[in-house]
């Protein structure tokens, strides 16, 4: 199996994330991570979509997705784009472990925000590959609560979903 990343952009209205999660839901197909967002322009917003399979459930997903009117255009995102998430994550941290907590922080880059006698909570941005580092080095310590956004997606270079002459010119 393998995992793809979904861009698209949708009209900015109540209902639009139901049926495309719905779209999904109906055919069987999990979505590892979904990210919505509203644009430069208020009418859209930005859906990113990351879904395991095969070249086929691509295919199918993307096709059916396209039939929807609120879909205005749509594109896989390639390898070589921006991947970030957002991480937060609770640790049970007493005296003697926070400066260990405190250096494996430094070395992720992540930030803290927010230490209180028992717990620390931390904050990291990054590709999903480098979050799931983070994790693996922090469970030992004992993480009690984590939360993350799911992935976001913006193509490199001049390359853009959000070209006006290509909407699609749906009734």
């Amino acid at each position: 199996m393998n995992q793809y990343t979904i861009s698209a952009l949708v009209s900015n209205k109540s209902g639009v994330l139901t049926r495309v999660a719905s779209l999904f839901a109906r055919r069987g197909y999990n979505i590892e991570a979904l990210s919505v967002c509203k644009t430069e322009d208020p009418t859209l917003s930005r859906m990113t979509i990351v879904l395991n399979g095969d070249d086929y459930i691509l295919a199918q997903m993307m096709k059916q997705m396209d039939k929807l009117i609120d879909v205005k255009k749509i594109k896989r995102m390639e390898d070589d784009a921006v991947y970030r998430e957002l991480l937060l994550v609770k640790i049970r941290t007493d005296a003697a472990k926070r400066s260990e907590i405190f250096e494996i922080s430094q070395i992720f880059r992540a930030k803290v925000v927010d230490v209180s006698p028992e717990t620390t909570v931390l904050e990291l941005t990054g590709k999903p590959s480098k979050l799931d580092g983070f994790v693996a080095m922090l469970l030992p310590y004992g993480i009690i609560e984590l939360a993350r956004t799911g992935v976001t997606a913006i193509s490199r270079g001049t390359e853009c979903i959000k070209d006006v002459t290509d909407y699609k010119e749906k009734i």
